[in-house]
């Protein structure tokens, strides 16, 4: 799709497979025909996208890695296709300028680096929230040993408290609460705005379901406020979206808030 003069491209490294537990008691109480199959499962893309912008190719999100990672409650992260989908898009690793991590949970930071620490996109600049360094290198959170090893050795990262313009039509807005230093990226194509909302907005429903959250928010609460004030945003008419697991990455918009509404492009 194009966004005024950016192009943006949607990849997929995987699938996620989620189950209701993943979005919290009322989804287990109420699942939905229409997000879970007959055997309870929701099959969810790990999201990457290229965004082009003025000789810049940058890659939001960088997927889960050529690995199986399970999750609790029977739930799974598969990876491995992100660089095939590159090549299907005509890109080189070594053109990627930049990396966007939305956040520094696994399924969006696996091709960052190999297994040696080695930086598989070695001419990009990486960037991310601050307060993900906080905790996920320094604190408590999960992080693969050869991924930490990559971000402490590297001297191309940028750690962002604010919000920040990476290139031209392309800023990193701060949409904490799913982790300390998520962000989000819009796309400002003159009359249109295209966000990506890494893991802000897990999934559609959750706007007619204000009460489905998400297991992996660390700040419950304030993912609860941040996921608000993105519904908010995409129900300005000019503006779309996506998240790394909507299904089929099909981007839209809210077209009602009461009653609530999301409709997917066509």
């Amino acid at each position: 799709m194009r966004v005024g003069e950016l192009q943006v491209t949607a990849l997929t490294d995987g699938t996620f497979i989620a189950r209701p537990r993943y979005f919290g008691p009322d989804a287990v109480s109420h699942a939905r025909s229409d997000v879970f199959d007959r055997a309870g499962a929701a099959w969810l893309p790990i999201g990457s996208f290229l965004v082009r912008a003025g000789g810049r190719t940058i890659l939001v999100d960088a997927g889960l890695g050529p690995q199986l990672q399970q999750l609790p409650e029977d739930m799974y992260l598969v990876g491995g296709q992100l660089l095939t989908g590159l090549r299907a898009a005509g890109v080189d690793r070594e053109e990627i300028t930049d990396v966007v991590c939305t956040h520094l949970h696994a399924d969006h930071v696996g091709w960052l680096f190999d297994e040696q620490a080695v930086p598989v996109f070695p001419a990009a600049t990486i960037w991310f929230g601050a307060g993900d360094w906080h905790h996920f290198v320094d604190g408590p959170g999960e992080m693969a040993p050869h991924i930490e090893r990559g971000l402490r050795g590297s001297a191309q990262l940028k750690l962002l408290d604010q919000d920040t313009t990476v290139a031209r039509g392309v800023d990193a807005i701060m949409t904490p609460g799913h982790t300390p230093g998520h962000l989000s990226v819009a796309l400002d194509g003159g009359p249109e705005r295209f966000l990506l909302l890494g893991d802000a907005i897990t999934c559609p429903v959750q706007l007619e379901q204000p009460t489905w959250h998400s297991m992996g928010d660390v700040d419950p609460a304030l993912a609860e406020r941040t996921r608000e004030r993105l519904w908010q945003a995409l129900a300005d008419p000019r503006t779309t979206g996506v998240g790394a697991h909507f299904p089929e990455l099909r981007s839209g918009r809210v077209t009602s808030t009461e009653p609530r509404r999301w409709d997917a492009a066509t």
